[in-house]
């Protein structure tokens, strides 16, 4: 019987709910979980008396409007009693918002709240691996992997091992050519040593070995293994079918 608060101020928007979250649901799958009125009466009335869209629509238009506007994720806090919800107002970063119009425009293509959620991810952090791009948008495995493909169809990631990366043609929009260099020369850097370390325990190691160890696919693989061998890293140990590398003994 407690009131709902919402409360303006020149940065965001807070708006105070009594009773906690129904069973079920929680600020990590908030975004995708079914909908679940408190007062199913309530809420189909509004929906006939066409005061509200449609039930169970709401959390995934918030999200999408703040992440495609470049504004912070809408932040969600639930405590026994009430949940609050803060809705910023200022934009972060208005590159980004650019940058999906125009994509979307050109493309003529509407991006998913997904696919938004992982473009802005990487955006801020480099790079994504799938489990995180699951956990991250809150949907299922087959839908996450949807999303990643689509966003490789356009142009707009690249896989390198097991991580999704920007595509130099975004980061021209978004960041530098300095930074896509740097960002994969990082990651090189990281395979490089995972590779001395394991043929310092082991005699020697197959393009096999190497996908494996850094979730590189094929041809990443070869084009590393050209890499260390200009290097005077590794060398041929075995050459043919069953070819193989060891360390350069220096």
């Amino acid at each position: 019987m407690a009131s709902i608060y919402v409360k303006q101020y020149p940065g965001h928007i807070l708006i105070e709910n009594p009773g906690g979250f129904l069973d079920g649901i929680t600020e990590n799958n908030i975004i995708t979980h079914a909908s679940s009125p408190r007062n199913k009466l309530i809420a189909e009335t509004l929906q006939r008396l066409k005061y509200v869209q449609r039930t169970g629509q709401g959390v995934d238009i918030i999200y999408k409007e703040t992440v495609s506007m470049g504004k912070p994720y809408p932040i969600y806090r639930h405590y026994n009693d009430s949940v609050q919800l803060t809705i910023y107002s200022s934009t972060e970063d208005i590159d980004f918002v650019k940058f999906i119009i125009k994509e979307q425009e050109s493309k003529q293509i509407a991006f998913s709240l997904a696919e938004l959620m992982i473009l802005r991810f990487v955006k801020d952090n480099r790079s994504i691996i799938f489990r995180k791009a699951v956990e991250l948008t809150q949907v299922t495995e087959d839908e996450a992997r949807n999303a990643l493909n689509r966003l490789q169809h356009f142009s707009l990631l690249e896989t390198v091992g097991n991580q999704y990366m920007l595509t130099a043609r975004v980061y021209d929009s978004l960041k530098s050519g300095i930074e896509y260099t740097q960002d994969h020369t990082i990651q090189y850097l990281k395979a490089k040593r995972l590779i001395i370390e394991y043929l310092e325990k082991e005699e020697n190691i197959t393009r096999a070995n190497i996908q494996e160890l850094c979730g590189y696919n094929d041809n990443q693989a070869r084009r590393t293994i050209e890499k260390l061998k200009k290097e005077n890293i590794i060398q041929n140990d075995r050459t043919g079918r069953y070819a193989n590398y060891k360390l350069v003994k220096k």
